[in-house]
């Protein structure tokens, strides 16, 4: 709220300065205001540290509770009698906080180093700004932010694979999760756990489906693909695949895009990307256990099966807890829009499902939102980013075995 942080040099007001910060934090990127025009240099340095706090707070958090999580279920499946004394080894703490911190340096440096030549040698930027142009879009990628120092996104570089390419690789880099990048550092794939096997082609595959979609979809459409190239297309289209499950930049204007595209995005927001990753959403994994478990209920198997190995009876209830909590919450929000501004249904849900993935794309209707739909935003964006992370970890580390069961009985489904 300071003056100092306002281009105007006029203090911001609290409801601004309060969804621009945990818009921030959350790495969400939602705006009520322009981004590139309203915020000062200090405005905007202070927006990077949030990206980097709520990033690299996530990331530990979430692989330090796995951790934990993993340790107990380990022993409680061993029923040996360290269950309920067992803590995590301080120096196994140590080095995920450290090793969350170094990777997303490195990732961060070198995306920022790719965007600093382009913007200074292809873009003839001075060096300093293009440092730190190339720092912050480096930044913001990589926290699942997707803000910009351009009022309109990166829509001035859609055609720009030297821009492009090292924003979309960051960002999946930081959607990822660290446990995935850790696994990938040890270069044993044989030695993947579960996790990685799962995490990876699912999100690879959801990217290519969304970019699909796009180029299928908005192949022709005057407002989005048709006035450009067959090659720039296929980059836009691309792009436009990574950025749902990422960070939510865009390089054609998102309210020019067709209901089918809209809805699309709002699948791949809502699911979003890998566990202890910078985005938001349910988590790939997530929906990949509950498309394994269909899969083995349309086959009448009487367990569920993912890559070799059986999935619990408790990791199945926690992704279907998730799952509908997340449908819950996100049809909640996208009620009350809808009963408090003159939006269209399509508009109102691809925000609030932004919001609860973590993502930052809007059709414009975030500044010309009420106070009370600002609100609701702010909450989703909170929701979206420690909320699936909160309940399974309370749902996990609060298992207990029951002693007894009660007489079945089965009502008719369907």
């Amino acid at each position: 709220m300071l003056p100092v942080a306002a281009e105007s040099g006029q203090a911001t007001g609290l409801m601004t300065a309060l969804f621009a910060a945990v818009s921030g934090i959350s790495g969400t990127g939602l705006a009520v205001v322009d981004f590139a025009s309203h915020w000062s240099v200090f405005g905007e340095v202070v927006m990077l540290l949030l990206f980097q706090i709520g990033g690299l707070g996530i990331m530990t958090l979430a692989s330090v509770l796995a951790l934990l999580i993993s340790h107990r279920l380990g022993l409680h499946l061993q029923l040996t009698v360290k269950t309920e004394t067992n803590t995590l080894n301080l120096g196994q703490v140590r080095r995920v906080v450290l090793g969350v911190v170094l990777i997303s340096l490195v990732v961060e440096a070198v995306g920022a180093v790719a965007l600093f030549l382009r913007f200074w040698l292809g873009y003839g930027e001075s060096f300093g700004r293009a440092l730190y142009s190339g720092v912050f879009h480096s930044m913001s990628a990589f926290n699942s932010v997707g803000l910009a120092l351009y009022p309109d996104s990166l829509m001035r570089y859609a055609t720009d694979p030297w821009v492009c390419l090292p924003i979309a690789a960051v960002a999946v880099t930081g959607g990822l999760g660290f446990p995935v990048l850790f696994e990938f550092l040890r270069r044993n794939r044989r030695r993947w756990s579960l996790h990685t096997k799962i995490t990876v082609p699912v999100y690879l595959g959801l990217m290519a489906f969304g970019a699909l979609v796009v180029l299928v979809v908005e192949w022709g459409r005057a407002g989005t693909l048709g006035p450009y190239g067959v090659g720039d297309k296929l980059l836009i289209g691309l792009f436009h695949g990574v950025m749902p499950g990422t960070s939510g930049f865009n390089t054609v204007d998102i309210a020019q895009l067709q209901p089918a595209t809209l809805l699309v995005n709002d699948v791949l927001m809502f699911i979003g990307g890998g566990s202890a990753g910078t985005t938001g959403g349910i988590r790939v994994t997530t929906f990949a256990l509950l498309a394994f478990v269909l899969m083995a209920e349309v086959r009448a198997e009487p367990s569920v099966h993912a890559m070799g190995r059986r999935l619990g009876a408790e990791v199945q209830r926690q992704a279907v807890t998730v799952a509908l909590l997340g449908v819950g919450v996100v049809m909640a929000a996208t009620l009350i829009l809808l009963a408090t501004t003159p939006f269209r249904l399509d508009d109102v849900l691809f925000e609030t499902t932004s919001a609860f993935g973590g993502v930052g794309m809007s059709t414009g209707i975030t500044p010309k939102l009420p106070m009370t739909g600002q609100l609701v935003i702010i909450v989703l964006m909170f929701i979206g980013r420690v909320g699936p992370i909160t309940l399974v970890s309370a749902l996990a580390l609060r298992e207990r075995r029951r002693r007894y069961e009660l007489p079945e009985e089965r009502p008719i489904v369907g």
